[in-house]
């Protein structure tokens, strides 16, 4: 089908398997109730120790942990080239990179560079005065008839708008009003960024996740977004734009040029569009643009083999022949996927097709903290939220902080996160889902991922090798080949509560004869098939050609 095999040099944001940690809720190990970078130090070897005991990622992407007033929790950032206080000092980060770097896991850091926050000094500056050198640092607007500039919305409710009394215009924020948005069209702007960029490459961060990278540059006549259907004011328009400006690829070749200054760093992208032609623009040719793109429309599936399927079908005709996909399932913006899936009984075993599906396709996947032990989406109560959009809209919307519940790691209070009061709840559930109950189990979520991970790295054909679907037209199991030079792997998944067959007479395979080199029927590992693949019930069977 597509993919015609191509020489890929071993390259660790390809081949590897990249962990998110929202650093709030991974460890606190200084007891204050939120976690810390002394926290991620002390699991690093639960994370990766060297052998299959451990978890095997090769990334860790720490959401922000730069100082910040907080008001969405780090992603209103005051100064970019130093750590918050609640998660430790430089000199932890600086301990957190050496002992990741022993271990060979990498350090991606959360660049949020669409806004700062109000605190920040730039803004402050900016917002001094009209006269002030950094005034057009932001993008700061006179009234049009005592009203905003135009319609355009915030993400988390209200007018993209903010009227400052004090010098008498308003000025823009895509989110918060205390995240004003920097004016990427402004040279010293990229200019200072990049300064702050140096900074972390300089110190030996391996990569950036890129916060809305698709939003840097917005339209120059600051033009109305016209109307569509929708419940909230938010999704009552097309956000044409502020959203895919061609000056934001210009932004992000610019910033390719810099970080190809400095050996084996990488980047990925936050583009939340259900077009993927759109998302995998800001590939470029695969070269000259970001590394990795997130396809969050593969998040937004159903549990349906057909929606999956189409959705990896278009993702590899849209990600450029010099590009390479990414999958991902949770984070700490959408609801975990464990409880998006769930189905009573059979959940830890819809979770574990979930996770093969995610470990053995063609790309990089995305794990996120606790998504391994199959941590599940936590009711938060109303007089606890904390997430600002889910303070504004609650009923209707509940907000972000129940996919950002602390760690589960053992069945100690509060799941051995802290031995204090933990700043959200933990899951009710953490005595049975833990770290310590789950490693004991030779047939749990968490040593399911394990046994995953290890096999992808010691598979050449599952890091990267071609993929080919082979049902065209899949209603209950996707079954498909990983083609490496000298391996070939076949991967067939049933989304099912019932036994499924899949016949390979009539396929072009490469081989004839397939071992289970691992199944979630741990019992078939080591049988072969020929010409029929016999699947139990939500059964993940993985095969290496003979």
């Amino acid at each position: 089908m597509h993919n015609a095999q191509r020489n890929v040099d071993s390259i660790w944001w390809r081949d590897g398997v990249i962990y998110q940690i929202y650093p709030r809720s991974f460890a606190d190990a200084n007891g204050d109730g939120i976690g810390d970078l002394r926290g991620i130090i002390h699991h690093l070897d639960y994370l990766n120790d060297g052998t299959p005991n451990s978890l095997g990622i090769d990334a860790i992407w720490l959401s922000p942990i730069y100082p910040s007033p907080m008001h969405d929790f780090g992603y209103d950032v005051s100064n970019y080239h130093d750590v918050d206080p609640v998660f430790g000092t430089l000199a932890d980060f600086d301990e957190l990179l050496a002992q990741a770097h022993q271990r060979g896991i990498r350090i991606i850091m959360d660049l949020v560079v669409n806004h700062t926050s109000h605190e920040h000094p730039w803004f402050v500056e900016s917002r001094s005065s009209r006269d002030s050198p950094k005034r057009d640092w932001y993008i700061w607007r006179d009234a049009v008839n005592g009203r905003p500039p135009n319609n355009w919305q915030a993400a988390f409710g209200g007018p993209a708008w903010t009227w400052d009394e004090a010098t008498g215009q308003y000025y823009l924020h895509s989110f918060l009003p205390q995240q004003p948005d920097l004016n990427w069209r402004n040279p010293q702007v990229k200019e200072a960024v990049f300064q702050e960029i140096r900074f972390w490459l300089d110190r030996g961060v391996d990569g950036f996740r890129l916060d809305v990278a698709n939003r840097l540059v917005k339209d120059e006549q600051l033009r109305d977004n016209p109307f569509r259907l929708g419940l909230r004011a938010y999704d009552r328009q097309y956000h044409i734009r502020e959203e895919n400006q061609p000056g934001t690829h210009e932004v992000w070749k610019a910033f390719r040029k810099l970080l190809d200054e400095y050996p084996q760093r990488m980047s990925v992208g936050e583009v939340y569009h259900d077009d993927p032609a759109v998302t995998a623009s800001y590939y470029g040719d695969g070269t000259d643009e970001l590394h990795l793109v997130f396809n969050f429309l593969f998040a937004r599936c159903p549990w349906s083999a057909r929606r999956f399927h189409k959705v990896i079908e278009d993702w590899e005709r849209a990600v450029p022949p010099a590009g390479w996909p990414t999958y991902v399932l949770s984070n700490h913006d959408m609801p975990r996927h464990y409880s998006r899936y769930a189905a009573g009984a059979d959940s830890d075993a819809r979770a574990k097709v979930a996770a093969a599906m995610l470990i053995t396709l063609r790309g990089t996947p995305f794990l996120y903290y606790g998504e391994e032990i199959g941590m599940r989406e936590v009711h938060i109560p109303r007089d606890e939220i904390l997430d600002p959009p889910g303070k504004r809209y609650w009923p209707f919307y509940r907000g972000r902080d129940g996919c950002r519940t602390p760690m589960q790691w053992d069945d100690s209070p509060n799941a051995g996160f802290s031995t204090s009061k933990p700043w959200l709840r933990v899951g009710p559930d953490y005595r049975q889902v833990n770290v310590a109950v789950e490693s004991a189990d030779p047939d749990s979520v968490l040593n399911f991922y394990r046994r995953l991970i290890w096999l992808r790295k010691s598979s050449p054909a599952l890091q990267r090798g071609n993929y080919r679907a082979l049902i065209e037209r899949p209603t209950d199991v996707l079954a498909y080949l990983r083609e490496g030079e000298d391996q070939v792997i076949l991967v067939c998944l049933n989304f099912s509560p019932r036994p499924r067959v899949v016949d390979l007479s009539g396929m072009d395979l490469p081989v004839g004869a397939w071992r289970v080199v691992l199944s979630s029927e741990r019992a078939a590992e080591g049988s072969m098939y020929r010409g029929k693949v016999g699947l139990s019930r939500y059964e993940v069977c993985v095969m290496e050609g003979e």
